[in-house]
């Protein structure tokens, strides 16, 4: 007899909605489709009208999965953009990238966190969860403006420094992140706290995540290529190793209580820097990015099925905040921090305009829900995904064309 459980009948609508996200774009243009848009759209469409569904991954109630699975997309598509840099050094090639993180991240973060706290009179904690979870761009959907693939350059600046910016925001966002946990756990904000998350969360949680990250890229370097030399790992051509090295990186980085973010980018570009020239970086990076983009899909469907649960706690203040950092908050305080960065009005306007939002707020939040009871969550989860949806259609549609259009200019 004929039954329809549950579990198959989602697998099944998963598939045909990933499919259907890359495939149906391709009747009406000639352009790689941006699939986040379309993968929310037909998760939204498919699954929320599924009995139970919406309420069985609602990351309100259940934020622990929508952690786990964001935490591995990130991490894998972080070491995925360490590995894409050809080029480390070279004359103010870092001046942008610097500026925007240590001038426009931390203006973003305030900037979001008044918004929150005045227009949608949220509380200090979850004003400060908000600026922090928002604030980083995302290294997961922001392929169409990332450099190129090992080995094949494509190094222009305005895609090194959105690539560089969200390999290292990510984990940089991280301080912040602890910084509203513990202000939502004490329920006031203190010297002696303060002194203890700058000394802690700041201070030997960035600087241990750099240098377990780099011995990390060192040692999984070494052993690809260089022990033994004359039956070298990477002459499998296994891709599988890219998967092991970044969870082995972010596992042993976290257990030092360092930022695993942080660790996994820079073991990508240190590893990078290993027999540069072997073509098995690029084996590595296809795996990797395979991985990701299974992840990200699985996330972006998931978020689409999920709109029907958090549409009750999205108000007109939470709808604000959202175009406000796509639209104002963002363009402006990077079009601010990258004055006298050596970039052209139009360099300048695209990094400034294109800041994806994305999987690493999803983990953020997801994380500090799993750790801490947030009077706001509900309000929080509404404004990300609105976010999120906003940043995915207005930066997904139109992304490809201004990039190209100005490092093509630029060669010419």
């Amino acid at each position: 007899m004929f039954e329809f459980d549950p579990y198959h009948v989602v697998l099944a609508a998963l598939g045909a909605v990933i499919i259907a996200s890359y495939w149906w774009p391709r009747f009406f243009s000639g352009r790689e489709p941006a699939a986040a848009p379309l993968l929310i759209l037909t998760g939204f469409v498919a699954f929320a009208w599924i009995p139970g569904m919406p309420e069985a991954i609602d990351p309100v109630s259940s934020p622990r999965i929508w952690e786990v699975t964001a935490e591995l997309a990130v991490i894998i598509g972080l070491f995925g953009t360490g590995l894409r840099i050809d080029k480390l050094f070279g004359h103010g090639l870092w001046k942008p990238t610097l500026r925007l993180l240590l001038i426009g991240m931390p203006l973003t973060i305030v900037a979001l966190a008044l918004f929150g706290w005045l227009a949608a009179g949220m509380t200090l904690a979850g004003s400060l969860l908000l600026g922090a979870i928002l604030s980083p761009t995302d290294p997961v959907l922001a392929g169409d403006v990332q450099v190129g693939p090992p080995l094949e350059g494509g190094e222009h600046p305005v895609r090194y420094a959105l690539t560089t910016e969200a390999g290292l925001n990510d984990g940089l966002a991280f301080p912040f992140v602890h910084l509203g946990v513990l202000v939502a756990a004490a329920s006031v904000l203190t010297t002696d706290l303060f002194v203890e998350w700058a000394l802690r969360d700041v201070l030997y949680r960035i600087v241990m995540g750099g240098i377990a990250g780099a011995v990390s890229g060192w040692l999984l370097g070494q052993i690809l290529f260089d022990w033994p030399r004359h039956n070298a790992l990477s002459k499998t051509q296994s891709g599988v190793i890219a998967f092991a090295g970044v969870i082995f990186a972010y596992g042993a980085t976290e257990l030092l209580e360092g930022y695993g973010f942080i660790a996994a980018f820079v073991a990508g570009l240190v590893l990078r820097r290993e027999e540069s020239q072997d073509r098995f970086h690029e084996r590595l990076h296809s795996f990797s990015e395979a991985l990701e983009h299974t992840l990200t899909a699985i996330l972006l469907v998931a978020l689409g099925a999920a709109i029907p649960n958090l549409l009750p706690y999205l108000d007109w203040s939470h709808a604000i905040i959202g175009l406000a950092l796509v639209f104002a908050i963002r363009p402006v305080i990077a079009w601010f921090s990258l004055a006298r960065a050596g970039l052209g009005r139009r360099e300048r306007a695209v990094i400034s305009f294109y800041g994806i939002r994305g999987i690493g707020s999803i983990y953020y939040l997801a994380y500090a829900g799993h750790h801490v009871e947030l009077i706001d969550e509900g309000a929080l989860w509404a404004t990300v995904a609105f976010t999120i949806v906003v940043s995915a259609t207005v930066h997904g549609l139109t992304a490809g064309i201004a990039v190209e259009r100005v490092t093509e200019a630029k060669a010419e």
